[in-house]
């Protein structure tokens, strides 16, 4: 598993196994952030349940300015630092660039932000999905993690489409049926 484009291009991403971990793969990544372009310039990025931290760290690769990485497991936390240290140094990013907090992501979601988030990736192991989505659609919203122009990124399994209330679906990628994951690309209701 490598990072698919930008400045880091072709650094190599570590893996760990644990329950629910899933690295979104290279191709994936590729489909999602050839689809999204320039929206990833100079944004900051909350990369939720980020495992490899392979969303954020591709977007940091590709333009972003931060990005912000939660993950709960303390032993997956450590390989992804090491991927975020891989990522800055061939991005020649500075290590301010890049933030990791090891807590549950929904305890994380109860507190405010200093600033809300440009791009958030939502990647929920899929045997917890259907208990924490609801939670996690409104938590976002209730506690400021996004603007009015903020884009969440959801990664699901194919058949899931269901629109969170406060939110709307801007676009799907990928198909139902094709064995890959599908990207619902929300944006907060008006």
């Amino acid at each position: 598993m490598r990072i698919s484009g930008g400045k880091a291009r072709g650094i190599p991403l570590r893996s760990r196994k644990a329950q629910g971990l899933r690295p979104a793969t290279e191709a994936n990544r590729e489909r999602l952030f050839s689809s999204i372009g320039d929206q990833v310039l100079q944004t900051r990025i909350l990369d939720l349940f980020a495992g490899t931290g392979s969303y954020g760290l591709e977007g940091l690769s590709r333009g972003a300015s931060h990005a912000t990485f939660v993950e709960k497991n303390r032993k997956v936390s450590q390989v992804l630092c090491e991927n975020i240290a891989g990522v800055l140094k061939s991005a020649c990013l500075p290590t301010s660039a890049a933030k990791v907090i090891v807590r549950d992501v929904l305890n994380l979601l109860k507190s405010v932000p200093a600033n809300p988030f440009d791009l958030i990736f939502l990647d929920p192991p899929y045997f917890e999905l259907n208990d924490l989505k609801g939670q996690l659609f409104d938590r976002l919203l209730k506690n400021k993690f996004v603007h009015s122009d903020s884009l969440l990124i959801h990664e699901c399994p194919a058949g899931e489409s269901e629109s969170p209330e406060g939110w709307q679906l801007v676009r799907t990628l990928g198909k139902a049926g094709k064995g890959s994951p599908i990207f619902h690309l929300f944006q907060k209701s008006n």
